[in-house]
């Protein structure tokens, strides 16, 4: 091979060899596989810390002690996180907003604030195993002629908004009625009844029974009405698809089976729980 043949070579394998260093600067980095869908709606908990939201206003269920959010479903979601060894927080936002929060499911991952599970309420939000038997109650003053729910039809009526009490209450006396008075809390609400401004509260029976327990001098009594208002069944509500439901539902059954709900039910009730319904109810889910 002659001097002119060995330049031409060594020219075409350097123009070879710069065309395949341009062409890997120009490359762009290879991308890391995309990863697969979980299905689920909701954000991981920020440094494995799940955050409940609540509406603190349902004295003896959630209300805030100074600066502290208490109350039994506070009692039992702690007893619950700690059988699960998991950590947690609750934050008192409102129940529009937790509502709302919980079926974003990003800042928040659960709620627990007396919520009734509903079959309307299924279709946005899944529910843990049911840990309280409710039912709405109506409030009056001793003497009233109201002597069940029916009696509601010609009255002037407060409830919180967006409850199951609203719910009963608008199928009884008409989705737009007038004197149907629907506030964003039932202490708003109870103080209507105190200022005078309705015949009746309808709000879960815990809230109503610890009203009248909290003030003696207002003549107040409860009545139920069974043939009108259901047992209810509370649950924590998370976001659709939430892995929360299957970590959290055996430490739920596992309080109830070891007594530590019993213990919390006593600590705010004063009484043993009878568990024979919400145990049954426990099994359909």
């Amino acid at each position: 091979m002659g001097v002119l043949t060995l330049k031409k070579v060594y020219l075409s394998a350097l123009l070879t060899l710069v065309i395949v260093l341009l062409a890997a600067c120009g490359a762009p980095p290879a991308k890391d596989p995309a990863p697969e869908a979980s299905g689920s709606s909701e954000a991981p908990a920020a440094n494995g810390v799940v955050k409940f939201a609540t509406d603190a206003s349902y004295a003896p269920m959630e209300f805030m002690d100074l600066d502290k959010v208490t109350g039994f479903d506070i009692d039992f979601v702690d007893a619950v996180m700690k059988e699960a060894g998991m950590e947690y927080e609750v934050n008192n936002i409102g129940w529009d907003t937790m509502l709302e929060s919980v079926k974003q499911g990003t800042e928040y991952q659960a709620g627990i604030s007396s919520v009734s599970i509903t079959d309307e309420r299924k279709e946005t939000y899944d529910f843990s195993l049911p840990y309280f038997e409710s039912t709405n109650m109506i409030l009056v003053k001793e003497g009233s002629d109201i002597k069940s729910a029916l009696d509601l039809k010609d009255k002037t009526v407060a409830v919180q908004n967006g409850t199951t009490a609203d719910i009963l209450m608008s199928e009884i006396m008409g989705q737009n009625s007038a004197s149907l008075k629907k506030f964003d809390s039932n202490a708003l609400a109870l103080q209507e009844m105190a200022n005078g401004g309705v015949d009746a509260v309808v709000a879960d029976i815990a809230i109503v029974r610890e009203y009248i327990k909290n003030n003696p001098d207002s003549k107040l009594t409860g009545i139920t009405d069974p043939e009108n208002f259901d047992s209810e069944y509370y649950g924590i509500a998370y976001p659709k698809n939430s892995e929360l439901k299957a970590k959290l539902d055996p430490a739920i059954q596992a309080i109830v089976d070891n007594g530590t709900y019993a213990e919390i039910y006593k600590k705010w009730f004063g009484e043993e729980p009878d568990l024979t319904n919400l145990k049954a109810e426990m099994t359909k889910q």
